[in-house]
């Protein structure tokens, strides 16, 4: 087992960050080669002074970068070519600064909880009966199996109407979204006016506009999107209905109609993002616009939260043009997802394995939003938590004098996934992870944040 030798500032903040940034530079200097055991994250916490909860943030984001493997009783090692990625010539030009960092974010699911067993399964099964020609280039679209057992799976579970042959699969909500703006695009014979919540993803927006969206953002309230605010040239609107991003609110049935009343006046396309609809924790989540227009919206999902986000398995229901042409796209584009592991997601849907999952998640997923609320109102209350109870996150709104930056930062430095929401029309927000931490581990890191906060983020 490697000995670390670390430099942690601890008055600099971003302790996490810093353990990161620390062990990628000896990796990547050759320090630490593949295969070296790290650690254990309460061994390396208990010799830094620090809070297992910032190593396991740290070692997470490496995993997530490819720098780390972490496998069940084998500890967490130097992943086998890492130290391979090392930016040639000058010392200290750190290639990773171009890039975006990818993996751990409030939104994100418990990967340890991944169903390995049920998917190996799957795979076994999938590769014993599969025919050879299924092994070819498969419909870009997705390929029949799995288009059909969404079709049904999204007409029983989301109230959706849709038929096999308006569902096209697709990597995830963001490719979706950004080739049906690309369809609508195309038809128009120019960018378009597209309508977005405010607040909502940050990270949504620059996949749109490369898509050649005109973003507007529409304020949220407590009713969801404010439909009487819409532009009235808009080509479409992005909507989170079922859990709003970040807000939490649930689309009222008031506004659903009037959304739909829109849209068929307009003749614009709403664009139905179905985020966290399989995690309602405190009733049965409401069906989905879709099925109430389906002439006029699409419907994008993914198994990104109910599964994993590498993954890359999403899907749209839309109507008829428009599920051809975004088929079109990715005939053009891609040539669709790959094969096999759509037919491993259609097999555990017709199972059952898909459901009784998504089942054990919602109870464990309650257990740890429900510890994370009684944890804030106990050692936190001036943190107001807003939203439904449901999804991965919640949505807190800080009281007059409170800095929602140094909260983040001193969260993050907890163990607790936390980003800043920004908004044109509202204060700033918190966006609160809950979904990696067992409920006793989230109550313990509000605790500590407490302790680190009172008096720094306070005014």
């Amino acid at each position: 087992m490697a000995d670390l030798h670390l430099m942690v500032d601890r008055a600099a903040g971003g302790l996490a960050g810093q353990i990161a940034r620390e062990v990628r530079e000896a990796v990547r200097s050759g320090r630490l080669v593949p295969g070296v055991r790290l650690p254990a994250t309460r061994d390396l916490a208990r010799d830094l002074g620090l809070s297992r909860g910032v190593v396991v943030e740290a070692y997470e984001q490496l995993v997530a970068e490819g720098v780390l493997e972490s496998r069940t009783g084998a500890g967490t090692r130097v992943a086998a070519g890492a130290g391979r990625q090392a930016a040639p010539g000058r010392p200290g030009d750190e290639r990773e600064s171009c890039w975006p960092h990818y993996g751990h974010r409030p939104t994100s699911p418990d990967l340890g909880l991944f169903p390995r067993q049920a998917w190996l399964a799957a795979v076994r099964h999938v590769l014993a009966t599969l025919p050879n020609d299924a092994l070819d280039y498969g419909d870009p679209g997705g390929v029949p199996a799995l288009r059909r057992e969404l079709a049904a799976y999204l007409g029983r579970v989301r109230a959706a109407d849709a038929s096999a042959d308006d569902v096209v699969v697709v990597t995830g909500v963001a490719q979706g979204l950004s080739l049906v703006v690309q369809a609508l695009a195309r038809d128009r014979g120019r960018g378009i006016v597209l309508a977005v919540e405010d607040p909502t993803s940050a990270r949504q927006l620059p996949l749109l506009r490369r898509a050649g969206a005109d973003i507007v953002p529409v304020p949220v309230d407590s009713e969801g999107i404010v439909v009487g605010a819409l532009p009235g040239d808009a080509d479409a609107v992005v909507v989170t209905p079922a859990h709003q991003y970040p807000t939490g609110v649930v689309l009222s049935p008031a506004r659903r109609a009037a959304l739909v009343d829109w849209a068929a006046r307009t003749g614009a396309l709403v664009l139905e993002d179905d985020y966290d609809a399989e995690f309602r924790f405190d009733r049965d989540p409401v069906g989905c616009l879709q099925g109430l227009a389906p002439d006029r919206v699409v419907l994008a999902g993914s198994v990104s939260k109910a599964l994993a986000p590498g993954l890359r398995l999403g899907w749209i229901a839309a109507p008829p043009r428009v599920a051809r042409a975004v088929r079109l796209a990715r005939g053009e584009f891609d040539l669709g997802s790959p094969v096999i592991d759509q037919y491993v997601l259609a097999h555990l849907i017709d199972g059952g394995a898909y459901d009784r999952h998504l089942r054990r998640m919602r109870r464990e997923y309650r257990r740890r939003r429900d510890a994370l609320v009684g944890a804030l109102a106990e050692d936190l209350p001036w943190m107001n938590v807003r939203g439904i109870s449901a999804g991965l996150h919640l949505y807190a709104e800080v009281d007059d004098g409170g800095d929602p930056s140094g909260l983040a930062e001193a969260a993050r430095a907890v163990g607790l996934s936390a980003e800043v929401v920004t908004s044109a029309h509202g204060s700033p927000g918190l966006v609160l992870g809950f979904a990696r931490l067992p409920a006793h581990r989230v109550a313990e890191a509000v605790r500590a944040l407490a302790g680190n906060v009172e008096g720094d983020v306070r005014g």
